[in-house]
Protein backbone atom coordinates (compact mmCIF):
# COMPACT_ATOMS: atom_id res chain seq x y z
CA UNK A 1 0.00 0.00 0.00
CA UNK A 2 1.29 3.41 -1.15
CA UNK A 3 0.13 7.24 -0.25
CA UNK A 4 1.05 10.02 -2.08
CA UNK A 5 -0.59 13.14 -2.80
CA UNK A 6 -1.92 15.17 -6.48
CA UNK A 7 -2.86 18.25 -6.99
CA UNK A 8 -5.45 18.49 -9.88
CA UNK A 9 -6.91 21.94 -11.51
CA UNK A 10 -10.44 21.77 -10.33
CA UNK A 11 -11.67 21.40 -13.81
CA UNK A 12 -9.97 18.21 -14.12
CA UNK A 13 -11.30 16.53 -10.59
CA UNK A 14 -14.39 14.82 -12.47
CA UNK A 15 -12.21 12.86 -14.49
CA UNK A 16 -9.60 12.49 -12.50
CA UNK A 17 -12.02 10.39 -10.40
CA UNK A 18 -13.74 8.83 -13.31
CA UNK A 19 -10.00 7.59 -13.81
CA UNK A 20 -9.70 6.44 -10.20
CA UNK A 21 -13.15 4.05 -10.49
CA UNK A 22 -11.66 2.33 -13.88
CA UNK A 23 -8.53 1.77 -12.08
CA UNK A 24 -9.68 0.90 -8.92
CA UNK A 25 -13.26 -0.15 -9.37
CA UNK A 26 -16.50 1.41 -8.06
CA UNK A 27 -16.34 3.37 -4.54
CA UNK A 28 -17.92 4.94 -2.66
CA UNK A 29 -17.86 8.66 -1.08
CA UNK A 30 -19.01 11.10 1.13
CA UNK A 31 -18.70 14.70 1.24
CA UNK A 32 -18.40 17.31 3.85
CA UNK A 33 -18.18 21.30 2.96
CA UNK A 34 -16.05 23.56 4.24
CA UNK A 35 -14.81 27.28 4.01
CA UNK A 36 -12.52 26.06 1.05
CA UNK A 37 -15.08 23.81 -0.74
CA UNK A 38 -16.28 19.98 -0.59
CA UNK A 39 -13.63 18.11 0.83
CA UNK A 40 -14.33 14.24 -1.11
CA UNK A 41 -13.56 10.90 0.61
CA UNK A 42 -13.32 8.07 -1.01
CA UNK A 43 -12.77 4.11 -0.95
CA UNK A 44 -13.03 1.54 -3.89
CA UNK A 45 -14.15 -1.76 -4.18
CA UNK A 46 -9.88 -2.84 -3.64
CA UNK A 47 -10.03 -0.77 -0.63
CA UNK A 48 -7.85 2.21 -2.13
CA UNK A 49 -9.02 5.59 -0.81
CA UNK A 50 -8.50 9.27 -2.06
CA UNK A 51 -9.18 12.62 0.39
CA UNK A 52 -9.40 15.10 -2.21
CA UNK A 53 -8.93 18.76 -0.09
CA UNK A 54 -9.56 21.91 -2.43
CA UNK A 55 -8.92 25.44 -1.49
CA UNK A 56 -11.44 27.04 -3.38
CA UNK A 57 -11.03 30.53 -1.67
CA UNK A 58 -11.80 33.43 -3.68
CA UNK A 59 -10.03 36.64 -4.02
CA UNK A 60 -6.87 34.20 -3.66
CA UNK A 61 -3.63 36.18 -2.22
CA UNK A 62 0.19 34.79 -3.23
CA UNK A 63 3.42 35.51 -1.09
CA UNK A 64 6.29 34.44 -2.26
CA UNK A 65 9.57 35.16 -0.31
CA UNK A 66 13.57 33.74 -1.05
CA UNK A 67 16.77 35.13 -0.02
CA UNK A 68 17.04 35.94 -3.23
CA UNK A 69 13.90 37.73 -4.47
CA UNK A 70 10.17 38.07 -3.69
CA UNK A 71 6.88 37.70 -5.84
CA UNK A 72 3.47 39.15 -5.13
CA UNK A 73 -0.16 38.95 -5.96
CA UNK A 74 -3.86 38.68 -5.79
CA UNK A 75 -5.85 36.41 -8.16
CA UNK A 76 -9.69 36.34 -9.08
CA UNK A 77 -10.44 32.79 -10.38
CA UNK A 78 -7.31 31.81 -12.77
CA UNK A 79 -6.22 35.56 -12.89
CA UNK A 80 -3.89 37.80 -11.25
CA UNK A 81 -5.73 41.47 -10.96
CA UNK A 82 -2.45 43.02 -9.49
CA UNK A 83 1.02 41.85 -8.64
CA UNK A 84 4.33 42.48 -7.86
CA UNK A 85 7.71 40.23 -8.78
CA UNK A 86 11.42 41.46 -7.84
CA UNK A 87 14.86 40.52 -6.22
CA UNK A 88 16.71 41.78 -2.88
CA UNK A 89 20.15 40.04 -2.53
CA UNK A 90 20.91 38.68 0.87
CA UNK A 91 23.97 36.58 1.39
CA UNK A 92 23.45 33.20 2.17
CA UNK A 93 27.26 31.68 2.09
CA UNK A 94 29.09 31.90 5.78
CA UNK A 95 32.51 34.09 5.82
CA UNK A 96 35.53 33.13 7.91
CA UNK A 97 35.09 33.27 11.81
CA UNK A 98 36.12 36.17 14.54
CA UNK A 99 35.04 38.98 13.78
CA UNK A 100 34.60 38.72 9.91
CA UNK A 101 31.83 36.23 10.71
CA UNK A 102 30.41 39.05 13.39
CA UNK A 103 30.31 41.33 10.62
CA UNK A 104 29.12 38.83 8.00
CA UNK A 105 26.23 38.04 10.31
CA UNK A 106 25.03 41.73 10.93
CA UNK A 107 25.38 42.07 7.41
CA UNK A 108 23.20 39.26 6.26
CA UNK A 109 20.89 40.01 9.19
CA UNK A 110 20.36 43.47 7.70
CA UNK A 111 19.77 42.30 4.08
CA UNK A 112 17.25 39.99 5.50
CA UNK A 113 15.50 42.83 7.44
CA UNK A 114 15.20 44.81 4.28
CA UNK A 115 13.61 41.88 1.97
CA UNK A 116 11.15 41.15 4.38
CA UNK A 117 10.74 44.91 5.02
CA UNK A 118 10.05 45.24 1.28
CA UNK A 119 7.65 42.52 1.05
CA UNK A 120 5.41 43.42 3.50
CA UNK A 121 5.23 47.37 1.30
CA UNK A 122 4.63 45.31 -1.54
CA UNK A 123 2.08 42.68 0.04
CA UNK A 124 -0.33 45.54 1.87
CA UNK A 125 0.17 47.50 -1.85
CA UNK A 126 -1.06 44.94 -3.90
CA UNK A 127 -3.57 42.74 -1.24
CA UNK A 128 -4.74 45.45 0.65
CA UNK A 129 -4.60 48.32 -1.28
CA UNK A 130 -2.29 50.27 1.02
CA UNK A 131 -5.36 50.65 3.74
CA UNK A 132 -4.04 49.65 7.06
CA UNK A 133 -6.86 48.44 8.10
CA UNK A 134 -9.24 47.52 5.74
CA UNK A 135 -12.84 45.74 6.54
CA UNK A 136 -12.53 41.94 7.06
CA UNK A 137 -13.78 40.20 3.96
CA UNK A 138 -13.90 43.11 1.66
CA UNK A 139 -14.23 43.66 -1.51
CA UNK A 140 -10.34 42.69 -3.26
CA UNK A 141 -9.15 41.71 -0.28
CA UNK A 142 -8.08 37.89 -0.17
CA UNK A 143 -10.37 35.74 1.42
CA UNK A 144 -7.17 32.90 1.65
CA UNK A 145 -3.43 32.96 1.15
CA UNK A 146 -0.91 30.56 -1.32
CA UNK A 147 2.90 31.24 0.57
CA UNK A 148 6.35 29.70 -0.27
CA UNK A 149 9.73 30.36 -0.31
CA UNK A 150 11.53 30.14 3.10
CA UNK A 151 9.36 29.27 5.67
CA UNK A 152 11.25 31.88 8.21
CA UNK A 153 11.53 34.90 5.77
CA UNK A 154 7.25 34.08 5.16
CA UNK A 155 6.39 34.19 8.99
CA UNK A 156 8.16 36.97 9.34
CA UNK A 157 6.66 38.81 6.64
CA UNK A 158 2.60 37.17 7.85
CA UNK A 159 3.69 38.37 11.32
CA UNK A 160 4.08 42.12 10.41
CA UNK A 161 1.85 45.05 12.23
CA UNK A 162 0.98 46.17 8.57
CA UNK A 163 -0.61 43.00 7.02
CA UNK A 164 -2.38 42.29 10.10
CA UNK A 165 -5.78 42.05 8.38
CA UNK A 166 -4.03 39.15 7.02
CA UNK A 167 -3.77 37.28 9.85
CA UNK A 168 -5.86 34.23 10.47
CA UNK A 169 -6.66 33.52 6.59
CA UNK A 170 -6.47 30.38 5.26
CA UNK A 171 -3.05 28.67 4.23
CA UNK A 172 -2.25 26.80 1.21
CA UNK A 173 1.74 26.03 2.17
CA UNK A 174 4.05 25.44 -1.13
CA UNK A 175 8.11 25.64 0.11
CA UNK A 176 8.99 23.59 -2.63
CA UNK A 177 8.66 25.93 -4.80
CA UNK A 178 11.82 27.72 -6.54
CA UNK A 179 13.07 31.12 -6.07
CA UNK A 180 10.32 33.80 -7.29
CA UNK A 181 10.17 34.48 -11.01
CA UNK A 182 7.01 35.56 -12.60
CA UNK A 183 6.46 31.86 -14.20
CA UNK A 184 7.06 30.66 -10.27
CA UNK A 185 3.87 33.19 -9.57
CA UNK A 186 1.94 31.54 -12.10
CA UNK A 187 2.78 28.34 -10.79
CA UNK A 188 1.94 29.24 -7.22
CA UNK A 189 -1.87 30.02 -8.14
CA UNK A 190 -2.26 26.83 -10.18
CA UNK A 191 -1.28 24.85 -7.36
CA UNK A 192 -3.08 26.74 -4.72
CA UNK A 193 -5.95 26.17 -6.79
CA UNK A 194 -5.77 22.66 -7.35
CA UNK A 195 -7.48 20.13 -5.56
CA UNK A 196 -5.10 18.59 -2.93
CA UNK A 197 -5.77 14.96 -2.90
CA UNK A 198 -4.14 11.70 -0.94
CA UNK A 199 -4.22 8.87 -2.63
CA UNK A 200 -3.90 5.69 -1.04
CA UNK A 201 -3.11 2.33 -3.52
CA UNK A 202 -3.68 -1.21 -3.00
CA UNK A 203 -2.09 -1.93 -6.08
CA UNK A 204 0.48 0.51 -7.85
CA UNK A 205 0.58 2.61 -10.83
CA UNK A 206 -2.77 4.48 -10.07
CA UNK A 207 -4.20 7.54 -12.15
CA UNK A 208 -2.81 10.68 -11.56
Amino acid sequence: MTTRVIEVDPGRFDRWMAGFAERHGPYDAAEETTPGGVVVSARAADGSTVVATPFAHEPLGVILVRRGGYAVGLASASAFTASKVGTRHVQSRTAAGGWSQQRFARRRGKQADELVDAVVGHARRVLLGDDESPATGADGIPHGLVVGGDRTLVREVLDAGALRALSGLPLRELYDLPDPKRDVLEQALRRGRAVRIELTETTPGGVS
